[in-house]
This record gives C-alpha cells, sequence and structure tokens, in this order.
C-alpha cells in the first residue's frame, strides 16, 4: 500500500520558475497513461518538452503545483486559455527553441517527435467553442486525496478571471481512473471521430 500524504501538509499554490525540473519530472513518471514513463524514450525530458513545459514557459498564469509539506511538488495543472493562439506560438517559438535537442534519430521518439513538429493537430473544429485546454498530473502517492479537485479549481479560477468560458482535454481512452475522475468534476464527452484519444469539456463554472 502506497503511503499517504497529510492533506493538511499539501499546498496548493501558483507556477514558480523553480519548479521546472519538478515539472519535467511528474510529466515522466505520470507520463504512460498516468503510469511512469521513464525509459520508455531516450530522453526522460522528451515528454515534458511536448506536453508540460511549452505551458509553463507561455502561460505560467495558468499553472498551479500540488506541494507537499516538505516543499516538493507531488503534482501539477497547467494550459493554455486559447488553444489557437498558444499553437502559434508553439511553432513561432517552442519548435525553434527545442530544434538542438529535440531531434530524430532513436526510433522510440519517432511517434512523440511527429505530435510535436504538427502543434497544429490541436487545432480540432469539434473542440473550437472549448477555446482553452488543460494537462493535469499528479505522482501516485499524491492521488485519491481531492488534491486534483483543488488544483482543478485553481485552473478554471484562473480561466474565468481571464474571460474564458469553457475548456477541453484530451486523454488515453486506457486511464479508466482518470476518465471517472474528470466526469465527477463535471466534464462531458466531446466527440471527434477518428481521433484515436478521448476528449471531455465543461464550461468553467466552479465545481460543485
Amino acid at each position: 500500500m502506497r503511503p499517504l500524504l497529510r492533506m493538511a501538509a499539501v499546498t496548493i499554490r501558483s507556477y514558480r520558475p523553480s519548479d521546472l525540473e519538478a515539472i519535467y519530472d511528474i510529466c515522466a513518471r505520470t507520463g504512460a497513461a498516468g503510469q511512469d514513463a521513464r525509459g520508455l524514450y531516450s530522453s526522460d525530458r522528451l515528454l515534458g518538452d511536448i506536453w508540460a513545459v511549452p505551458y509553463v514557459v507561455h502561460e505560467p498564469e495558468h499553472a498551479h503545483v500540488a506541494e507537499d509539506g516538505e516543499g516538493n511538488p507531488i503534482g501539477y495543472i497547467l494550459g493554455t486559455a486559447d488553444t489557437a493562439a498558444f499553437v502559434k506560438w508553439y511553432r513561432a517559438e517552442w519548435l525553434p527553441a527545442t530544434v538542438d535537442r529535440l531531434v530524430a534519430g532513436d526510433p522510440r521518439d519517432e511517434g512523440m517527435l511527429d505530435l510535436h513538429h504538427e502543434p497544429e493537430r490541436m487545432l480540432i473544429p469539434e473542440l473550437a467553442g472549448y477555446p482553452a485546454h488543460l494537462h493535469i498530473d499528479l505522482l501516485p502517492q499524491a492521488q485519491g486525496q481531492g488534491l486534483g479537485r483543488q488544483l482543478m479549481a485553481a485552473f478554471l479560477a484562473g480561466l474565468r478571471d481571464a474571460g474564458v468560458s469553457r475548456v477541453h482535454l484530451g486523454m488515453a481512452p486506457e486511464n479508466h481512473g482518470a476518465y471517472r475522475f474528470y466526469q465527477r468534476l463535471g466534464f462531458h464527452d466531446v466527440e471527434v471521430p477518428d481521433a484515436g484519444a478521448l476528449f471531455l469539456g465543461r464550461d468553467t463554472t466552479p465545481l460543485s
């Protein structure tokens, strides 16, 4: 049985630049449909460079961290208030910024690098009414204690303050626990034909 963190010791706070290495680490340790992805790619930083770090670089105001009682990040939520604008930035700024480290060569990386080089894949017509999108990850020992809900509440509040009315997310179909979690938070399915992933959306009203 995994040890549980004491809820009273956990803090939900805004992202800080000093959290960057922890963001890379958490992304790698949860990057296989919620399971540990370390060792699956040529670098354990690859997933972070695609799924997490560009968000904290571009929109740190929409990133929040769960921190344990010893000051260690144990989870995060991050995303963008405007997917279309984020895609333009990713193409113009993030691709050039990572060109020296995200390079082809290892066959294990090919699929992820294909996604990295095609940020326009995020522009899905069925999701146009949900302009924001997010990613949330918690280390195993931090799960099941309400921290995901607290992170989501903080993220939605930031979107409301920015005038954004709806948000979406994508997830691996096999991650059944995450799907149930999102449903409990008021997310509903958004049909995207032939997507290969599940997409869910909700408005940015406070969690009930």
